[in-house]
């Protein structure tokens, strides 16, 4: 796009100098006045018309509407600007094109495409190119010669451009394959080449023949450049298998990597102070990528972009960037206070629609184990829980179907300890609810590494299903007691596998974790859902951050009748009544969804699997859907 923006704007220089030099003689100083006049108009509107229209922008308050009489009075200056360089002897579409580049980039852009865009692009644009096409005189190329000659002018003109781009990609070590497809596709044409098309042909510079050999070029190289590109580059993006996408794979000695996405600045204290907790090291540090959620709006393109965490200390020209630049100074004073932890934050800018798009493939470009998103409601003054954005949602519903690791939703109620305590106190008092599956085991791995800090207490919850409840849930109906039916015994193996995975993680556990004061390991046996609500309800008062399983295709006893009422499948059956309102008013919840999707080439590449997660789990696994349930794959 820079190429191209800047190949347009060499194009209209040049433009104007071959009309100024056909329009007059060139032995006489015409042809200089009318440089030279060109060069002058360009100054003054950027030395003089671009500061006014900045002073506009100032003048209009953030988040507000511009001024009717400021988008006339802009209207009026592109009408200005096109007499006065038509007067001067070039073209009134130069005149308007140098205004256009003058107007600084911000609301003010995005309030002109909104307002002029749809008429520009739906009536004014194909009424120019049909224009165009109706004084295309094919029948003016009468020799064969000439239709040879226009052979060797498309080929060449091609090769050229392919050439020279293919050189500069190889000088900077890009792949043979993306030299060419740019070098393609920068002999596409478009509204430039056709604007200077016309003007040649109305300043008589280009007659009929030459026009309509210039106009069949343009159309010939735009038609063959899209379906040779597509057949040559596939856009796909290539996939990057990397092994530790998981925390509970993550090596304990090594870094870990963690993407945290945030609407706004209201979700930075809690993730900061989660961030904390999660006991960064120096065997073990953390590196955060903070991603900023950004939606689009008008007419331009998404983009991904990439900031440096010490700021340039320029003002921000709109909200956006304000918030960008709260954010990144918060994480900023984070990096700098707290040791063995890495920064690099960023901004995604994107339609929710495709916004987790963009998360993912920036997950799978860091290799990280674990996303860290808010939660679409946020906490009232009240103790209830209101929805901000319901595209919030969508974009986490998306998330738990595509990611490429491990995925945790952060219900935000404010995470306390946040300020530094005495070395004899707890800062944070984390519990871990375990009802079995590797959405379980995942939340207890990293409520296993938060309590390695000596200023977090962890208190590991398992529920146990007593033996009443198991023995009317395996009581199969009589349709289905056929010995014969291969079902019974998938059924039976899947479940003593996940159990025998989770006896041993657990085990392990609590082996290690024996001499640690501050980890508490308790079972509770409960008969249904209502009995392991009231024992939750118990605990909301002595902890400030629950960590839960999300539970994907996981059904017990213990949570029979939970999900009947569920206003958020996303969250699963404990997540959503943690989350709900009256539940609790001061505990925050993460939920977490452990990575099982991987891919068949990449499970060879694993390394020897932790105690307690063998390869063959691989065999047997629950494909989340993009609705928030789950379908068994046996």
């Amino acid at each position: 796009m820079s190429s191209a923006l800047i190949n347009d704007m060499c194009a209209w220089i040049l433009l104007a100098l071959a009309i100024a030099l056909a329009e007059n003689d060139s032995t006489s100083l015409a042809s200089l006045w009318v440089v030279l006049s060109s060069a002058t108009f360009v100054a003054i509107c950027i030395l003089v018309v671009r500061p006014a229209i900045s002073w506009m922008i100032r003048r209009t308050p953030e988040g507000e509407s511009f001024n009717e009489f400021y988008i006339c009075l802009i209207l009026t200056g592109v009408m200005i600007s096109g007499f006065i360089t038509d007067a001067i002897g070039t073209h009134s579409v130069f005149g308007a094109f140098v205004f256009g580049l003058i107007i600084p980039n911000g609301p003010l852009g995005v309030t002109l495409i909104e307002k002029l865009e749809d008429f520009v692009s739906g009536l004014l644009l194909p009424l120019f190119f049909a224009i165009s096409g109706l004084k295309t005189d094919v029948a003016s190329i009468r020799e064969g010669q000439t239709w040879g000659i226009l052979a060797v002018v498309i080929v060449l003109s091609c090769a050229g451009k392919i050439a020279g781009t293919v050189l500069v990609t190889t000088f900077y070590h890009m792949p043979l394959s993306e030299g060419f497809t740019l070098g393609l596709l920068m002999n596409t044409k478009g509204l430039i080449e056709m604007i200077v098309l016309n003007v040649g042909k109305d300043q008589q510079v280009l007659d009929d023949e030459s026009f309509a050999i210039m106009v069949i070029i343009a159309v010939v190289m735009t038609g063959i450049i899209s379906p040779i590109v597509a057949t040559i580059y596939k856009p796909a993006r290539r996939f990057v298998p990397y092994k530790r996408r998981t925390i509970q794979r993550s090596k304990p000695d090594g870094e870990l990597r963690v993407l945290v996405c945030v609407h706004g600045p209201r979700n930075v204290p809690t993730i900061i102070n989660l961030l904390e907790a999660s006991n960064p090291t120096k065997k073990s540090p953390i590196c955060v990528y903070v991603l900023h959620l950004v939606e689009l709006t008008g007419r331009a393109s998404a983009m991904l972009i990439v900031h440096n965490t010490r700021g340039s200390g320029r003002p921000a020209l709109n909200r956006t960037q304000a918030q960008s630049d709260h954010i990144i100074h918060a994480f900023e004073n984070f990096e700098q206070n707290s040791s063995f932890v890495s920064i690099q934050p960023l901004t995604a800018i994107s339609p929710y629609s495709s916004m987790h798009e963009d998360i993912c493939g920036l997950a799978e470009d860091k290799r990280v184990a674990l996303i860290i998103i808010p939660f679409h409601k946020q906490q009232t003054v009240d103790g209830g829980m209101e929805s901000t954005n319901p595209a919030y949602r969508t974009v986490n519903q998306n998330l738990l179907a595509n990611a490429p690791c491990s995925v945790g939703i952060l219900v935000d109620r404010g995470l306390s300890g946040s300020t530094r305590l005495a070395a004899n106190e707890v800062a944070h008092h984390v519990a871990v609810l375990f009802f079995g599956g590797p959405d379980d085991r995942e939340a207890l791995a990293y409520g296993w590494r938060m309590c390695e800090n000596t200023g977090t207490s962890l208190t590991v919850l398992r529920f146990v299903a007593s033996d009443e409840s198991l023995a009317s849930t395996t009581e199969l109906p009589p349709h289905m007691q056929d010995q014969d039916d291969p079902r019974i015994l998938t059924a039976e193996t899947d479940g003593a596998q996940e159990k025998r995975f989770d006896e041993d993680y657990l085990n392990e556990f609590r082996t290690k974790s024996a001499e640690n004061e501050l980890v508490v390991y308790a079972e509770q046996v409960v008969n249904n859902g209502e009995e392991t609500v009231a024992v939750i309800r118990s605990l909301d008062i002595q902890h400030d951050l629950f960590i839960v399983g999300r539970g994907q295709g996981m059904s017990s006893p213990v949570t029979t009748g939970l999900t009947d009422w569920s206003e958020c499948p996303e969250l699963g059956a404990i997540g959503d009544i943690l989350a709900s309102s009256d539940f609790a008013s001061t505990v925050s919840v993460l939920v977490i969804q452990q990575y099982v999707g991987l891919m068949p080439h990449e499970t060879a590449a694993i390394p020897d699997s932790p105690p307690g997660q063998p390869d063959d789990k691989l065999a047997n696994r629950w494909t989340p859907q993009a609705s928030g349930t789950a379908t068994p794959v046996f």
